[in-house]
């Protein structure tokens, strides 16, 4: 039976910045932000003015300011890439309770243009600078940059239950093949990027050495993204041209914040936020009919599929070595080409609401957000991001309208 929050709310709109991935001509992390608001609000036909709540990693001031908004509700959650799920989260619960019936929730990162214009990515979440005492305390234990955490979380993966590396190739593999029908994936063809299109598994497995097991096709790319989705009560949703998606469920949780206090490298607070998720909706996973998972490497999808009751444990990576993940297979998974092979700026949990919004809107493919074969007929959806190295969960049970 369905929680009181079930279609309280509705995302009826997602956009993009004008360009993502690998830009020529570099652009600030506010410049991706300002496009993609800019983008949905022009969708939706709702004027930036009429925004009532802003929800970002930080940005929420700035961005009212550079808006001239006054907003009544203003989130700044930031707990790495999950941050949007839980924000989506956080303005149903808004709208649920009257203060607010429009919010806007908006990421932009420069992960690849920082490199050219100086500084970081600036995504405003940060687990700390290089002396910070948690970083001291892991790198004795040979956890250091993200890589080496993930790949410390497959070994054991392997060892308990006796995975390999080819198996988690199969991810990388799939996801490929979801990119090579979206034009605004990086790696959607060789004319578009040296390393696009098409990949195979051995190539996956001979790529170049990052941390072992994990070679550079088992990890996401750090490109350039801006997106916003605008989240609205019934009675707003009922009058804009765009079809809405509910929300059905949410959750949220968290196991740990330095890796070393993490119970178990195999299992991660997904069970948790899924549950929570499930729950509110009155639905399980067996009503699932697609997944939105973060993939920041092969193991971070792997392990959440298990967590989010899609496969058992250890057998994760069976939806995308047998077929089920593929374009025409009976259960797609990140259709728009997923961290990996679409776009990761550093936080990948807009890419997963955008996508989300997109097939259950039936505009997934359209010669803009992609080609034909891309859209699914799935009417429900999970998502699920995951910030920090498998800390926080934000999960959001997503279905099409009547």
């Amino acid at each position: 039976m369905p929680g009181k929050l079930f279609k309280s709310a509705a995302i009826v709109g997602a956009a993009e910045a004008d360009e993502i991935g690998f830009l020529k001509q570099p652009k600030t992390s506010l410049q991706l932000h300002i496009e993609a608001i800019s983008n949905v609000c022009e969708q939706t036909g709702i004027p930036i003015s009429a925004i009532e709540g802003v929800f970002s990693t930080g940005w929420s001031s700035e961005i009212c300011e550079h808006l001239d908004l006054k907003p009544k509700y203003i989130d700044t959650t930031a707990v790495g890439g999950c941050s949007f799920e839980m924000h989506v989260h956080h303005a149903m619960a808004a709208i649920h309770s009257g203060i607010i019936d429009i919010a806007l929730v908006t990421h932009g990162e420069n992960g690849f243009s920082a490199n050219k214009i100086g500084g970081r990515g600036a995504g405003n979440y940060s687990t700390g600078g290089p002396s910070s005492p948690s970083l001291e305390m892991t790198k004795a234990y040979g956890l250091g940059g993200a890589p080496s955490n993930y790949a410390h979380a497959m070994v054991r993966h392997m060892h308990r239950y006796g995975t390999t590396r080819e198996d988690y190739a199969h991810i990388a593999k799939v996801t490929r093949d979801w990119a090579t029908l979206n034009p605004r994936a990086a790696m959607y063809s060789k004319e578009k990027h040296p390393f696009g299109g098409p990949i195979t598994v051995e190539q996956v497995e001979d790529s170049r050495l990052i941390a072992w097991p994990l070679t550079i096709l088992h990890c996401c790319m750090v490109a350039d993204h801006g997106g916003a989705v605008i989240v609205a009560s019934p009675k707003v949703a009922a009058r804009l041209k765009t079809k809405p998606v509910w929300i059905a469920g949410a959750g949220e949780s968290m196991g740990h914040s330095n890796m070393l206090e993490m119970d178990d490298f195999t299992a991660t607070s997904a069970a948790r936020s899924a549950e929570a998720a499930y729950t509110m909706a009155g639905m399980g996973p067996a009503d699932m009919e697609m997944a939105l998972l973060y993939d920041s490497f092969t193991i971070t999808a792997a392990i959440t599929a298990e967590m989010l009751g899609l496969a058992p444990k250890g057998e994760g990576h069976m939806l995308w070595k047998d077929g089920r993940a593929a374009p025409g297979g009976s259960f797609p998974i990140n259709t728009n080409g997923g961290g990996l092979s679409f776009n990761h700026s550093g936080m990948y949990g807009m890419p997963l609401l955008i996508e989300a919004y997109r097939q259950l809107s039936g505009t997934a493919e359209d010669g803009i957000n992609g080609d034909k074969g891309k859209q699914t007929s799935a009417k429900t959806c999970i998502v699920n991001g995951t910030g920090g190295t498998l800390s926080t969960t934000g999960t959001l049970v997503l279905v099409a309208d009547d």
